[in-house]
């Protein structure tokens, strides 16, 4: 059998979580096999997960989210394509409440110039 992938394999043995489910749920695993571009992760039992996860390891302190490539009792093959760092549901929120916030500090300041612009006629009316 030929070696289908494109960076080297390297042996592991960390302990690891899958989210999934917008992070509802979680899942204990073992992280066997590492490569930049995918995984080897182990369940104690057999289990399923979706096609898109979320995979978890503490030690490297790194969360990168993940696509099944293939599933094998309780042995799943994990492929991180896209490279992206996953981000929590707690970023996007924070992401969505920043750029809700910086449009009403433009809308604010909009104000504040609106203000500005009428208050000399306004102490021009006071002083007569």
């Amino acid at each position: 059998m030929a070696e289908r992938r494109v960076a080297p394999r390297q042996k592991s043995f960390l302990r690891g979580c899958i989210y999934f489910n917008n992070r509802r749920s979680v899942l204990d695993c073992l992280v066997r096999d590492l490569t930049e571009d995918g995984a080897r992760i182990i369940f104690s039992h057999a289990v399923n997960v979706p096609d898109i996860v979320e995979l978890h390891i503490p030690q490297k302190e790194q969360t990168l989210r993940a696509h099944v490539k293939w599933r094998r009792g309780d042995d799943v093959g994990l492929d991180f394509t896209n490279g992206e760092t996953a981000a929590s549901p707690e970023d996007a929120e924070l992401a969505k409440r920043v750029a809700q916030l910086e449009a009403e500090v433009s809308a604010l300041k909009k104000m504040v110039r609106q203000i500005k612009r009428e208050l000399p006629n306004a102490n021009d009316a006071e002083v007569a």
